[in-house]
């Protein structure tokens, strides 16, 4: 019987490699232990090599530092202080360890070259009149681009991608498989767009007459700025008049819907299934958790958090936290959550007490 093989939990790259020092100077941390260390990759805690790097945030894993195999762990510098406890590991401290190990895993991962898609245009491939293009570009098989579309340099565009005419994409933009981009959208730089993904499809915007529903036909474009990263299958409409605008640096997980004339501010966070309706706006550094619902033509302020599966009708002002459906302050949803598995309890407790009080009426 053959030996079956062990799986290797860590990228199927070639090699590269940084001392601890470098790391360190990468990440803007300090040492603790041998700066002349050599690591090849980065692990999680549970399969780390002795040639890897891991990241040991939390209070769980600061508590089993000994236990991985890592040659380096990067913890945190306040949380925790190395000479509490005895530590046979080599550490980075840094002020943001989260923040530390992303820089270290995109060194690693932008370094071992990962397949890429050739350069150039493929002749499988069409393209329209009178399209510009940038330097280093590379267009897959099977890509159709429409007519005056412009692209800009290092982009890259993976097969049976569609972009509609007059298209504007900026510099070191990636499009996966399968992502549709209809007539008009305007992309800023460093642009990211997993495959599924349709931007600038019409809105559910329908007039009824009393007899049938009349189409209201969507005249928009949907804009995107730099630094924007959309999961596979979004679906981000086209405005009825104006735009639909993604700010820079917003984050979408799989499964998003915007609707028709929505604004994302700068730097937000949509997580899986959330949906927004027309005409909303959202502020900057917001946070919607999974299957959030939000209304439309409503107003969600700076910093507002919205907790998952929540539905919002009502417009958030700024830095609020709001759970429920309907939506209320998170400490009350808290308090509502707790009391709802004791319901059948309360409501039996009343009904004998409106017994006994008709009891006494009575008499």
């Amino acid at each position: 019987m053959q030996k079956p093989k062990k799986i290797d939990h860590k990228l199927n790259v070639e090699s590269v490699s940084l001392s601890l020092k470098e790391i360190a100077v990468l990440v803007s941390g300090q040492v603790q232990g041998n700066p002349d260390l050599v690591i090849c990759g980065a692990a999680s805690f549970e399969n780390a090599a002795q040639d890897d790097i891991v990241l040991a945030e939390s209070v769980r894993y600061l508590k089993k530092i000994n236990e991985t195999s890592a040659g380096a762990l990067i913890i945190p510098k306040n949380k925790f202080e190395p000479a509490q406890i005895d530590i046979q590991k080599n550490l980075i401290i840094a002020d943001n360890p989260r923040v530390a190990f992303a820089k270290v895993l995109q060194f690693f991962v932008q370094g071992k070259n990962p397949p890429s898609p050739p350069g150039g245009i493929s002749p499988d491939a069409r393209v329209g009149d009178t399209c510009k293009y940038g330097d280093n570009i590379s267009i897959a098989p099977f890509v159709v681009i429409g007519k005056n579309v412009k692209l800009g340099d290092n982009v890259v565009l993976h097969p049976n991608v569609v972009l509609g005419d007059n298209i504007v994409l900026g510099d070191d933009v990636c499009i996966y498989p399968n992502v549709t981009i209809y007539s008009g959208t305007i992309m800023g730089n460093r642009i990211i767009i997993h495959a599924g993904t349709v931007i600038g499809s019409d809105g559910f915007g329908f007039a009824p007459d009393g007899k049938k529903y009349h189409k209201i036909y969507h005249s928009g474009i949907v804009k995107i700025d730099d630094d924007v990263e959309i999961g596979a299958c979004n679906t981000i409409d086209r405005a009825v008049f104006g735009q639909t605008w993604i700010k820079k640096g917003v984050k979408t997980d799989n499964l998003v819907h915007l609707a028709h004339n929505v604004t994302v501010g700068e730097n937000s966070v949509l997580v899986a299934q959330v949906g927004i309706s027309g005409s909303t706006s959202i502020g900057k550094n917001a946070v919607l958790a999974g299957k959030a619902g939000v209304g439309g033509h409503l107003q969600l302020g700076d910093n507002v958090t919205v907790g998952p599966k929540a539905g919002i009708t009502r417009s958030v002002k700024s830095d609020e936290v709001v759970s429920g459906m309907p939506e209320m302050s998170h400490k009350l949803w808290l308090r509502v959550h707790t009391l709802l598995p004791k319901l059948p309890q309360i409501n039996k407790r009343l009904l004998k007490i409106e017994k006994f009080l008709d009891n006494i009426s009575k008499k």
